[in-house]
């Protein structure tokens, strides 16, 4: 029988677990409860495990951080030197770590886990998830090569522990990291490795499903970070039907999946996310490809998702997903005219970003971006050119920089100002451009086209635009073929040659009706009104006129409506904290929907 003091304190924690799983929960009691457990001078498994529940339960259901982090301390002190005392000791150390992590003090997180997964060997489960998280937070300080290299020790820690779905999990999650990295040359084996793996599962047909949708999502960011709209086509289709079948209501939930395996019990991110991330995927192509409805109906629905996500458990993730909807709806509305919305968008991006500032560090270029095209699209040159200076600054990302170097050449080149522009030709220069993808490569045989336009070296623009459409038909871009058969068009137009400016804008009228791309209708109506005329065609002449006029009100209104919106003045916002005019800004994407 229990000694009166162990009855005393094994009372007190039945107690305390009754008033937290009362109806509803008493916490003050249970925490009032637990803290009365020291009194009895418990035996130090007890102590620990007392100071683990103090630690978790003020965290959950307080905001008492400063107390929570003291009892998490003493459970992680205290379980160290106590023999098979796992769970108590590592979950004590894993939350401890998260919280440090939260409180931006990494330096005290990576010790403890260190130390954890160094003791944890013998324990399956605990070692991979102590590896996940040490990985997770060299990740996201940009540390890959460590966060790598760690995910390698674990896919060879799973391997020899028959823990096989955490290996192909762990090897998939190498493969992530790589790719951010830009490590494409050691991302080919990997994914190769990944693949067969995937292919030749012999395991349960439900962890099969999830590890293709996280192969799958790689592969496509793959393709698409490369520029390859075309050759993506086959693996995003696959993507959305494995999606369509983990999303049915007979799919069992994440913790069946993972299977029975103590050391599978993982996965990537539940299958909601997986669910909005897909469609984040499919907009992204849908942008690149240059399909502004589909990319609009699908950035529709993932916000409507994570709108109902939001409101059950409001996870950092989902936050990092609407704003790249966003940025990529942004762009869609700019190149359909829509000026106005694409700034109130652009105004919910810095309000998610002025709510969570860890979103701002890491997204700060891409707003500076957006910025500036809004700036070119409104004709505000010099706040374009400052903001394109601003994303150029703040940014590592190569793509960015190529980018943001690209529209600022379209800038100097429509100012006239020659010297700034050659100052940056070699940074643009499609022959040695520092970018790994195609479409970026295509865009900038267009501005090399364009700058010969302008300075009326017609042959030689017309070499450069005719790569640019090599490029752009053999993967789909659907934007830059229509730019360029526009110019083309153009230049034949300026050089008298009414039949081959006639074969060029009318397939850039159609693509660009189909996109839809606005400012491309526009240079197309007034091309296509003066061809008619040479041709002497007064009705299709004034045919022109007339859609000609159509795109021009409609963009004139636009823009003034845009200029007169409070939102405009983020275009002067190249530093520091927000303007005010964004200091309380909606919080989800109800105002957008």
């Amino acid at each position: 029988m229990a000694s009166s003091q162990d009855a005393w304190y094994l009372s007190l924690l039945g107690l305390a677990e009754n008033f937290r799983t009362s109806s509803p929960p008493n916490i003050k009691l249970c925490i009032q409860c637990l803290q009365a457990v020291f009194n009895f001078k418990p035996p130090p498994r007890v102590e620990a495990r007392t100071h683990l529940q103090l630690g978790n339960i003020l965290l959950t259901h307080t905001k008492n951080i400063d107390l929570a982090r003291s009892h998490l301390e003493q459970a992680w002190l205290l379980s160290q030197i106590i023999n098979t005392f796992d769970d108590v000791k590592f979950e004590a150390a894993s939350v401890l770590a998260e919280l440090y992590e939260q409180q931006s003090q990494s330096n005290l997180s990576k010790p403890i886990l260190r130390k954890a997964i160094e003791l944890s060997q013998h324990s399956v489960y605990w070692h991979c998830r102590l590896i996940f998280q040490l990985a997770q937070i060299h990740a996201s300080e940009r540390d890959y090569e460590v966060a790598s290299s760690l995910l390698g020790v674990g896919v060879d820690y799973a391997h020899i522990s028959n823990a096989a779905y955490t290996r192909v999990l762990f090897l998939l999650s190498r493969g992530m990291l790589l790719l951010i990295d830009k490590k494409f040359q050691e991302v080919h084996p990997l994914l190769n490795q990944a693949g067969h793996l995937v292919d030749g599962w012999q395991g349960s047909q439900h962890q099969k499903e999830y590890l293709k949708v996280f192969f799958l999502v790689l592969q496509v960011c793959h393709y698409l970070m490369a520029g390859q709209v075309k050759s993506v086509k086959p693996c995003l289709k696959q993507l959305q039907q494995s999606i369509q079948t983990i999303m049915q209501p007979t799919w069992p939930a994440d913790e069946i999946v993972s299977g029975p395996n103590v050391g599978d019990m993982f996965i990537w991110m539940p299958k909601e996310h997986l669910y909005v991330l897909v469609y984040l995927v499919t907009v992204m192509h849908s942008m690149q490809a240059g399909y502004m409805d589909k990319a609009q109906k699908y950035t529709d629905k993932a916000l409507m998702q994570i709108e109902k996500l939001k409101i059950v458990d409001n996870k950092p993730i989902l936050s990092v997903f609407q704003l790249m909807l966003l940025e990529h709806i942004i762009m869609c509305r700019l190149v359909m005219g829509n000026k106005s919305l694409a700034l109130q968008e652009i105004s919910q991006a810095c309000g998610l970003c002025q709510q969570q500032p860890r979103l701002l560090l890491t997204h700060r270029p891409q707003l500076h971006t957006l910025l500036g095209l809004y700036a070119m699209s409104m004709n505000c040159m010099e706040a374009a050119e400052a903001q394109f200076m601003a994303a150029l600054r703040t940014s590592q990302e190569r793509e960015l920089w190529t980018f943001a170097n690209l529209n600022l050449a379209i800038v100097y080149l429509r100012a006239k100002r020659e010297q700034e522009f050659a100052a940056l030709l070699e940074r643009i220069n499609p022959e040695n451009l520092p970018s790994h993808s195609h479409s970026l490569r295509a865009a900038a045989y267009y501005v090399q086209g364009l700058q010969s336009f302008f300075q009326a070296r017609y042959n030689e623009a017309k070499r450069y635009l005719r790569e640019t459409l090599k490029m752009a038909n053999a993967e789909d871009l659907n934007r830059l073929t229509s730019c360029s058969l526009v110019l083309l068009g153009h230049i034949f137009l300026s050089l008298g040659n009414s039949r081959e400016s006639m074969n060029m804008v009318t397939p850039a009228m159609q693509l660009a009706s189909k996109i839809p791309d606005v400012h491309v209708q526009l240079w197309a109506s007034a091309i296509l009104k003066d061809l008619y005329r040479l041709c002497g065609d007064p009705v299709r002449e004034n045919e022109a006129f007339q859609m000609h006029c159509n795109f021009s009100q409609m963009l004139l209104k636009d823009h003034f409506q845009s200029s007169q919106m409070a939102e405009h003045n983020l275009i002067h916002w190249t530093e520091g904290g927000f303007p005010l005019l964004v200091s309380n800004p909606p919080s989800t994407s109800g105002a957008l929907l």
